[in-house]
């Protein structure tokens, strides 16, 4: 790799977007440097398994230049293969763009490829008969979990700052805490799930991303969250950008903890132990490197 890509490795979407904003770096070298990653440290890691490297040229707005790559899973693409892991949609090939997609575009983002998934996500781990296993940068006889492992993997190894992922029961938060990174579950109906879907499964199933930093999933859902024609219902609005809720007060705080599990309908109660004290914080600094 050359040294500009190892040096953007390191940086999030935000400080990317900023070298763009000052003129020390053009959307170009952002998407070439993060191509020269991918192509250096996928083979190891089969985390992207679709290149789009003829993206269209970046649109002006908080991401400007900075690549990013989708989770083959619900978002689609017009005119890019969309299977969402399955040997039975092997040569599905997707006909429309997402709404989510034309914001993602819109905030300046540069889709360079999309990641791997489970088999329609439905386990908690990336391992799908179609493409193989994910590999987790850390430790690469490691799972990355799932199910938005493949861009789990390519954020916790450097590729781009940030990728899509969506989450009905831990697919964003597993994978987050596997490969050491943010991952927030939104509110239902923050982010769109038009023109595929309305509604997913209640609302349980939402877009996002897996990020570097929490600054960097506060500023992607500005850019897109909000309402779509045709939605079954909206998020409740919030009170300011999520920007701003980043490193402010939130005030006093109180945690709940169960000493005993619930009892079941037939079942005898069992005593369970409470967990004391904090439990140690992982650390890290900058991306992974995948083990030889």
């Amino acid at each position: 790799m050359t040294a500009l890509s190892t040096e953007l490795a390191t940086l999030d979407a935000t400080a990317q977007a900023d070298l763009v904003r000052r003129g020390e770096v053009g959307p170009a070298e952002l998407v070439t440097a993060a191509i020269d990653r991918i192509e250096s440290l996928n083979p190891s890691l089969n985390a992207v398994i679709t290149p789009m490297y003829d993206a269209p040229p970046a649109s002006d707005g908080p991401f400007t230049g900075v690549p990013f790559l989708l989770k083959d899973l619900v978002v689609e693409v017009a005119g890019v293969p969309f299977s969402e892991g399955s040997v039975f949609l092997r040569d599905n090939v997707s006909t429309q763009d997402s709404e989510l997609v034309t914001r993602l575009r819109r905030a300046g983002l540069v889709l360079i490829g999309k990641t791997s998934t489970p088999e329609f996500g439905m386990v908690p781990t990336c391992e799908p008969a179609l493409r193989g296993a994910t590999r987790n940068p850390w430790d690469t006889t490691r799972s990355t979990s799932g199910s938005s492992g493949g861009s789990a993997a390519a954020v916790a190894s450097g590729m781009v700052p940030m990728a899509h992922g969506n989450d009905l029961g831990g697919s964003l938060r597993f994978p987050a805490s596997a490969c050491g990174l943010f991952g927030l579950k939104p509110t239902r109906a923050r982010n769109p799930l038009g023109p595929e879907y309305g509604d997913a499964i209640g609302g349980w199933a939402v877009e996002h991303a897996l990020t570097r930093s929490v600054r960097d999933s506060a500023a992607l859902l500005d850019a897109t969250s909000g309402p779509a024609p045709g939605d079954p219902y909206p998020a409740p609005p919030r009170a300011r950008p999520f920007l701003d809720e980043v490193g402010a007060d939130p005030g006093r705080l109180r945690i709940a903890r169960i000493t005993r599990p619930p009892r079941l309908p037939g079942r005898p109660r069992r005593r369970g132990r409470a967990v004391h004290g904090p439990r140690p914080r992982a650390r890290r600094s900058g991306p992974a490197r995948p083990h030889s």
